[in-house]
C-alpha cells in the first residue's frame, strides 16, 4: 500500500483526482502507536477542499472538550448534512471515506506498520446520508439481524474542528472506547497559520501511574501528564493512531492572544460499536 492513492475503484470512477496518500509515514510506538504522514493529498485536492472549507456560524461550541468548535454527523448535524450536500468537493470526500475501500486500505496500510487490530475483512456499514430510502429500507432486515446477533460491524464518520490560535485546547483525553482509529487532517493554507501559536497534537504519559489505564476515556488536566512528544500543526499533514488503554493526547492550550486565526482539522474515526 505505501507510495499508493487510498481510493477504491468505485470512487476512482467518480472523481477527476485522487484522495489521501499515505507515502512516506513515519510512527512513534511507544507508549502507543501515531503516525504522521507531510503532504497527505495531493495538492491540487488539498487547496479545492481548503478553500471550500464550511462557515464558522454552522459550528457548534464545545467548551466541556477545552475551547473548541466541531461540525459533524453529532454536532449540529442538519447543517453538516446540507452542507456536504451543497459542496461537490466535500461530498465526494465524504462518500470515499464512508466506503468499504478506504476502511479496508487504512486496515492494511496499519499493518504494514506492524499494527493488526484484528478488523481485516470487517464489514462497513453502506449506508449515509447520501443513501436512498429505497436503500435504507432493503437494509432493513440485515440491519435488525446483525443487532440481534451483536452487531461487529465499522462505521466511519469525521468531523470538521476549529479551534482559535487565542486559547483554544482539546483537554487530555483517550478517546471513547467505539472509536478505534482517527485520523487528523491539518487543513489550512500554506502561511495561514504562525507556528508560535502552537496547536500541535500531544502523546501524554499520566504523572500518577494509577492513571495509565483510561479505557472509558476520563478526561485530565494539562498539569496532570508529562508531554512525551508533540506533532507540530503543519499544512497538509495527516495524523493517525489507535485507541489504547493509555492513548492520551491533547492540544496545549494555544498562545496566539489576540489572533483571530482558527487552527482547522478534519478528524476521520473508524468506529465499532459492536467490537
Amino acid at each position: 500500500m505505501a507510495g499508493e492513492a487510498i481510493m477504491p475503484q468505485s470512487v476512482k470512477d467518480s472523481v477527476t483526482a485522487e484522495w489521501l496518500q499515505f507515502d512516506g509515514a513515519q510512527f512513534v510506538y511507544d507508549p502507543y502507536p501515531i503516525g504522521v504522514i507531510a503532504n497527505a493529498f495531493p495538492a491540487g485536492v488539498y487547496a479545492q477542499l481548503v478553500d471550500a472549507w464550511p462557515a464558522q456560524d454552522l459550528f457548534q461550541f464545545k467548551a466541556n472538550l477545552g475551547k473548541k468548535y466541531s461540525l459533524s454527523e453529532v454536532n449540529h448535524p442538519e447543517q453538516y448534512h446540507a452542507f456536504l450536500k451543497s459542496s461537490p468537493h466535500w461530498l465526494g470526500f465524504y462518500r470515499y471515506v464512508k466506503s468499504q475501500g478506504f476502511v479496508d486500505a487504512v486496515l492494511d496500510f496499519l499493518c504494514q506498520h506492524n499494527i493488526d487490530l484484528g478488523l481485516r475483512g470487517r464489514r462497513v456499514s453502506a449506508l449515509n446520508e447520501a443513501s436512498s430510502w429505497d436503500e435504507r429500507l432493503r437494509a432493513i432486515p440485515d440491519k435488525l439481524s446483525r443487532l440481534r446477533g451483536g452487531d461487529s460491524s465499522l462505521s466511519v464518520r469525521f468531523e470538521f474542528s476549529m479551534m482559535p490560535a487565542d486559547g483554544g485546547s482539546i483537554k487530555p483525553h483517550t478517546d471513547a472506547p467505539q472509536k478505534l482509529i482517527t485520523i487528523v487532517l491539518s487543513m489550512l493554507r500554506p502561511g495561514e497559520w504562525n507556528p508560535a501559536h502552537g496547536g500541535g497534537t500531544s502523546m501524554l504519559r499520566p504523572r500518577d501511574v494509577t492513571r495509565s489505564f483510561n479505557y472509558l476515556n476520563k478526561q485530565a488536566s494539562f498539569e496532570d501528564m508529562d508531554v512525551l512528544h508533540t506533532f507540530e500543526f503543519l499544512p497538509n499533514q495527516c495524523l493517525i493512531f489507535v485507541k489504547t488503554f493509555n492513548s492520551w493526547h491533547s492540544v496545549t492550550p494555544m498562545s496566539g492572544a489576540g489572533s483571530d486565526a482558527m487552527r482547522k482539522t478534519l478528524t476521520i474515526n473508524i468506529e465499532s460499536w459492536g467490537r
